[in-house]
């Protein structure tokens, strides 16, 4: 669901500066309220989350195991039995042993 952005409003209508985010349902009607004060509220336009080329809902791809490693960080992962193997870099020991 997404993430909206509502601004307080005065008695005149105009907005406050003061800005509260709620998760609702694209099928949900915009707030006219604040939830918890009970004040007049709107609703703030904001630009949609684009996954481009530099964006970071592609960060999973370039954060891969192989990108980390050529360019020169270290990367652990946990295993079942709650030890750690390197499997990104080449500093440090290859395994972690879980300490008891």
């Amino acid at each position: 669901m997404p993430t909206y952005v509502y601004e307080e409003l005065d008695e005149k209508g105009e907005g406050t500066g003061s800005y509260f985010e709620v998760v609702q349902s694209m099928k949900d009607e915009p707030l006219k309220e604040h939830p918890e004060s009970g004040r007049p509220v709107r609703r703030v336009p904001q630009m949609p989350a684009i996954a481009g080329e530099m964006s970071d809902l592609k960060a999973g791809k370039k954060l891969s195991n192989e990108r980390l490693d050529k360019l020169g960080f270290t990367k652990f992962q946990r295993q079942s039995d709650g030890s750690y193997e390197r499997v990104a870099g080449k500093e440090g020991p290859r395994y972690i042993k879980k300490q008891d």
